[in-house]
């Protein structure tokens, strides 16, 4: 690593995600996701192996889709999400992530545990009406892992919000996942021109 101006840059992906000023995000990992995605099996392996890897040696938090509650949601969410489930009418939107609900639950195999944090927000950026960014700079961290579901939006949406706010975002391509897989690749390549992308794998062998 180098200082410039009295900033300390890193030079390499050792460096950067260097587990005393990293955190790994898991986000949107809920049934109701998972159970849509191309590649569920194969996500889910990855996924498992990757959080037990960083657990105990960095914060982990989790984000769960949490819808506001009825009469508060914006006028774009109500039309975004009609397009999503192609009605033509507010009242015809089926219930979504309801608090309780199953589709709501983070999978056994990948589950938090009392350690972790876990948020609780209605956006596509973990950082909106959340206390996440305080938390980071309050812990000196400096660089987001980011896994889960989908890439191409929450994901995609995160890592370039903490590029913006100055964080080292580094997406995990193998523990990312959609729905729409063309999307998802899409979403990766863009990524990749202005953000940090790795596998699993190469990011697993700069940790000791």
């Amino acid at each position: 690593m180098k200082t410039a101006n009295g900033v300390i840059v890193y030079e390499n992906i050792r460096e950067i995600v260097e587990p005393k000023h990293s955190c790994l995000i898991v986000w949107d990992v809920q049934i109701g996701l998972v159970d849509r995605i191309f590649n569920k099996e194969e996500f889910m392996t990855t996924l498992k192996k990757f959080i037990e890897k960083f657990r105990n040696k960095m914060p982990v938090a989790y984000t769960l889709i949490t819808p506001l509650p009825t009469g508060f949601a914006s006028s774009w969410n109500y039309y975004s999400m009609m397009k999503r489930f192609n009605v033509d009418h507010i009242n015809k939107l089926p219930p979504f992530m309801a608090i309780g609900s199953k589709e709501r639950e983070i999978p056994e195999i990948v589950k938090p545990q009392p350690t972790d944090i876990v948020l609780e927000k209605s956006t596509a950026s973990i950082f909106i009406g959340t206390n996440f960014e305080y938390m980071m700079r309050n812990r000196g961290v400096t660089t987001l892992i980011f896994t889960g579901i989908a890439t191409e939006f929450g994901v995609e949406s995160s890592a370039r919000d903490a590029s913006n706010r100055g964080f080292y975002p580094v997406v995990v391509s193998d523990c990312v996942s959609s729905s729409d897989k063309e999307a998802h690749e899409r979403s990766l390549k863009n990524m990749a021109k202005l953000l940090i992308v790795q596998k699993s794998v190469d990011i697993l062998q700069n940790i000791d």
